[in-house]
């Protein structure tokens, strides 16, 4: 007996689709996968499957559907016209990001409306041509993001223009000589644009802000980076002389308001260069095997009053930015630097997470005080690094100082150094076990000499006396994140800007997994946050030491999402806590400050602060985060570039460190200094990109460069302008 058919009557084309069209039509916003759909419409033979998935695939085409992913779509509910930001790019691939976040549109200049990197616009979506992307076009610009603008001077007999230099605008922005504020050619400016392009003036036109210097002083080019993101680069006047009003002096009062911690022996660990102390740790032996451990945070909210002219100075900048060779302080520099710095010998205001612990460094007991202390010692990492090592620790082991027989340590302040560093690495073991996340990151760092020329480029690890501040860093900060949000049964914790990082990205942490299954290893991509977290560190482990370690220690850091403050707590994944925040960095941080204020806000019995305002607050913190991020990135490249402009022509030992559609990145490994081999130099083959295994491979001859991949490149050019180092590869 033969077997029964399956799908009953066969389907024509136009029935398939006007029940595809009925079904998405009645399901609203919903996304729906593949094998929903056959479900749904009963359709079960393989040539109705096929035909269903060309459809889908042509109705997305004509934006009657949206593709979520490569296997799942929904129906297309917005209209033709949408808002959103506005994406410009220098190689003209301008793009459309809309506000749901979706996928970016492409916009050619001709349709960009002039519209600049980040402005909010209304698009009109063009009728879409066949086997042609999906274009848009700005009808509207909704919000300008900016209007002042930086570059190079070029003042010609009748007209001034300045070049910016990732080349933003098809034509320059033309300056009348009245309007150079004195600048001359080859000068850094800012200019504002006073005349937007419209259907009578085709021209950019503008006025100079100010002049920063000539092109190559290095003050210039730092501060050059620091304007292109609207960043401060001098300190207003007006803010500086209410900080030198600030007298700093520590009051009968404010000693009989405090818990006075001037006697235990206190000290503060930083790196050789500091300035700005804003933690320090104090130990003390108590009876039956315990220890007081305090963690004690510059009061800045004391000195720093809300609405203040300091605090609306600080509200703005919400973090300092570290560049190469400077700090941009948040605070003005009397505040940051003498009067809240902890600064060793003097009488201090802090406030204060006093822990009771253990040997096994479990938490008794806790309180959140405000303090008076006096540092004994101001220790710079490299100090307590060699003391500990010199009473037998191994950096990295995460073992603990053996005992000496004699039952003495060597070195002053040893023994509570070394018992600091022991519950450091108990609280280290249990983050771990608990599932905080193991990645051991390297930072670019540069010795530079007087005039900022850099003379050395090298990654600097951290080490134990780095990983000690660390844990009672964390510590503090996710007991004061607890103190507040976890609230007793039945009531609503009070609003507190905490620090939440998210799950990692699943499309992600999917290509991660079939990426690395190829070396023999296996990662988890879902379950719980704690499963992922140690299969993620086991890999790591598994890794370690292997020549695939680090290519895939880089899949797996762009699995992970981005940090950022809220006053919604999810957690913190990389961490694994359940509350998280920023308590310990106020002198650099204003979420700091956010938390100092409503801690003792809650502590005098206050009401719960408005939670809208403090979200706010936190997206501006969070952004500005970011936008320091790049700056600080800006530097580091522009250094790069300067520290390898003399070594054009050079050749090195390098691997692959990035793989893109345009061409390879390049870290040259006695450096780490990192260029760029564009596509168009791979002239021995056609090479196609793929995405997923993060390869280049030839069409012809099949050779393959793989992110990892042992090369030998010489340096091609250092562009100064555009922070950019060229290589190439040596066959």
């Amino acid at each position: 007996m033969g077997k029964g058919k399956k799908g009953g009557k066969r389907m024509s084309r136009k029935q398939l689709q006007e029940r595809l069209q009925a079904f998405f039509s009645s399901q609203g916003d919903r996304t729906l996968s593949f094998k929903e759909i056959f479900r749904a419409l009963k359709l079960d033979t393989h040539p109705l499957k096929m035909l269903a998935i060309d459809m889908i695939e042509e109705m997305a085409w004509d934006d009657f559907l949206v593709k979520v992913t490569d296997s799942s779509y929904k129906l297309n509910t917005k209209g033709q016209v949408q808002e959103g930001t506005f994406l410009r790019k220098a190689n003209g691939k301008n793009a459309f990001l809309p506000d749901d976040g979706g996928t970016p549109i492409f916009v050619s200049e001709r349709n960009s409306l002039w519209a600049t990197n980040g402005d909010r616009v209304k698009v009109s979506f063009m009728a879409r041509r066949q086997h042609h992307i999906k274009e848009a076009q700005v009808i509207e610009i909704l919000q300008r993001k900016k209007d002042q603008f930086v570059g190079k001077l070029r003042v010609g007999k009748d007209f001034a223009y300045l070049i910016t230099p990732e080349n933003i605008f098809a034509s320059d922005i033309i300056i009348p000589k009245r309007k150079l504020k004195g600048g001359k050619t080859n000068d850094k400016a800012i200019v504002k644009i006073t005349q937007w392009p419209d259907a009578e003036h085709k021209n950019l036109v503008g006025e100079v802000v100010d002049v920063i210097g000539q092109t190559g002083d290095n003050d210039t080019e730092m501060n050059t980076i620091l304007a292109q993101y609207g960043l401060p680069y001098v300190y207003p006047k007006a803010v500086e002389e209410a900080a030198n009003k600030i007298t700093g002096e520590i009051t009968p009062q404010d000693v009989a308001e405090r818990d006075d911690f001037r006697s235990a022996f206190t000290c503060t660990i930083d790196p050789h260069d500091a300035k700005d102390f804003d933690d320090a740790l104090s130990i003390e032996k108590l009876d039956k095997g315990l220890w007081q451990v305090g963690v004690h945070i510059a009061d800045v909210s004391h000195y720093v009053t809300e609405g203040s002219v300091i605090d609306k100075e600080a509200v703005k900048r919400a973090t300092s930015i570290y560049l190469v060779d400077r700090t941009i302080p948040m605070l003005p520099e009397r505040l940051c630097n003498f009067i809240c710095s902890l600064r060793p010998d003097e009488d201090k205001l802090a406030y204060s997470v006093i822990f009771t612990l253990d040997d096994e460094a479990n938490v008794k007991t806790y309180r959140i005080v405000h303090t008076i202390i006096r540092s004994k010692r101001r220790y710079a990492y490299e100090e307590v690094q060699q003391l500990l090592e010199e009473n037998g620790v191994v950096d990295g082991t995460g073992e603990p100082a053996p005992v000496p027989k004699n039952g003495k340590y060597k070195g002053e302040n040893a023994e509570q150094l070394i018992t600091l560093d022991r519950l450091a690495k108990a609280l280290r073991k249990k983050r771990f076990e608990h599932g905080a996340v193991k990645f051991d990151r390297e930072e670019l760092h540069f010795d530079v000499d007087e005039k900022g020329k850099p003379t050395r480029c090298y990654f600097k690890r951290s080490h134990d006396a780095n990983k000690l501040i660390e844990e009672f860093m964390l510590l503090a900060n996710k007991t004061v994140a607890e103190s507040i949000g976890k609230a007793k049964k039945g009531r609503k914790a009070k609003t507190l800007p905490y620090r939440v990082h998210d799950n990692p990205d699943p499309q992600k942490m999917e290509t991660l997994r079939q990426f690395i299954v190829k070396f023999g290893y296996k990662v988890k991509t879902e379950g719980t946050k704690g499963a992922m977290a140690r299969s993620l560190n086991k890999l790591m482990d598994e890794t370690e030491g292997k020549p695939e370690a680090k290519m895939i220690q880089t899949v797996a850091l762009r699995a992970m999402m981005k940090a950022k403050y809220s006053v919604h707590n999810i957690g913190h994944f990389g961490l694994a806590f359940d509350y998280y925040t920023h308590f310990t960095s106020p002198i650099r941080r204003y979420p700091d400050t956010m938390v100092h204020r409503l801690l003792t806000r809650y502590a005098q019995g206050g009401r719960s602060a408005n939670e809208k305002h403090y979200e706010e607050l936190c997206e501006h913190c969070s952004e500005m985060e970011l936008v320091a991020q790049n700056a600080e990135r800006d530097s580091i490249k522009y250094k790069m570039v300067e520290f390898m402009a003399d070594k054009v022509g050079e050749t090195f030992a390098a691997h692959i460190s990035g793989i893109t559609s345009y061409g390879i990145y390049a870290e040259i490994d006695e450096n780490h200094c990192e260029g760029m081999i564009p596509m168009r130099d791979l002239s021995d083959d056609y090479y196609e990109f793929d995405e997923r295994n993060f390869c280049l491979r030839g069409r012809r001859h099949h050779h393959r460069y793989q992110l990892g991949d042992a090369i030998e490149i010489q340096v091609a050019g250092a562009n100064l302008e555009k922070r950019q180092l060229d290589f190439s590869i040596v066959e």
